[in-house]
């Protein structure tokens, strides 16, 4: 959610309607190249056409059924489960895409990671265009350049996990970020321990910031399962902070998130 931005209108503005929920893409940039926003929205259609376990007849579906095998399914899927495979053994099976159940009825889901990094690819692909200033918002998951105005920082706001309409923090921020939040007030007890098999509602949400929002989305589905525990392990990684909000409304952060909170958020 973007909270409060500076009344200046961006130079281009899109929402589209892709992997089951609205992008919004917000282009502060003077010169916009006509292709720019063409080319990211094109690139959200094939990850969703890949990757969505959603669809019966995407690549990644098929994989999980054992229609095909890794070699049919192409170099994209074997590059996205093998920095899955990564995540897996970093993280000691608490982030495992192979045993978490999927919507298409298999084992195979790695929608836990394909959304940051579709994000961060497409904010990649803006900055390929010339593109310096702008927000990619996907259901709660932001990917950040630059400044909404001259001077200015973005204003991030952190949904409050039990009220729809209010903000349990806000956090600013500039040049590039990516802030990933995992929670269940959207779709219910769906994040799942690999572990165990069983639905995690030990918190309430779980936000991570870091540099890279493919990781930070990750991340932040691995707090989740951690709880409060996996700040510290959070903690560890370079450059990654962390935001925790039990079911009491107790908050927790790593050190360092503090320096992206806003000392004295707007009403």
């Amino acid at each position: 959610m973007i909270a409060d931005q500076p009344d200046v209108l961006p130079a281009r503005h899109h929402v589209e309607f892709v992997m089951g929920m609205a992008v919004s893409i917000d282009i502060r940039d003077v010169d916009v190249p006509e292709t720019a926003v063409d080319d990211v929205v094109a690139w959200l259609h094939h990850v969703d056409a890949t990757f969505s376990t959603y669809l019966e007849d995407t690549p990644i579906s098929a994989l999980g059924r054992g229609e095909i095998d890794l070699e049919a399914a192409g170099d994209e899927i074997r590059t996205v489960l093998r920095q899955c495979e990564d995540l897996r053994i970093e993280s000691s099976g608490v982030f495992d895409v192979f045993e978490v159940p999927a919507p298409n009825g298999t084992r195979l889901d790695p929608s836990g990671f394909v959304k940051g990094w579709s994000i961060e690819h497409a904010a990649t692909m803006l900055e390929q265009h010339g593109c310096l200033n702008f927000c990619i918002n996907a259901g709660g998951d932001i990917a950040i350049r630059g400044n909404p105005a001259p001077g200015e920082p973005w204003r991030i706001g952190i949904r409050h996990p039990d009220r729809a309409d209010a903000l349990a923090t806000v956090l600013v921020a500039s040049h590039q970020l990516g802030i990933a939040t995992s929670a269940t007030y959207e779709r219910g007890a769906h994040i799942v321990d690999p572990r165990t098999g069983r639905p995690v509602t030990d918190i309430a949400s779980a936000s991570v910031v870091g540099p890279d929002l493919t990781l930070a989305d990750a991340y932040a589905t691995i707090l989740f399962v951690m709880g409060v525990d996996g700040l510290d392990w959070i903690a560890a990684h370079d450059g990654y902070d962390a935001y925790v909000i039990t079911h009491d409304d107790t908050t927790r952060w790593t050190e360092g998130f503090q320096r992206y909170r806003e000392a004295s958020p707007k009403p």
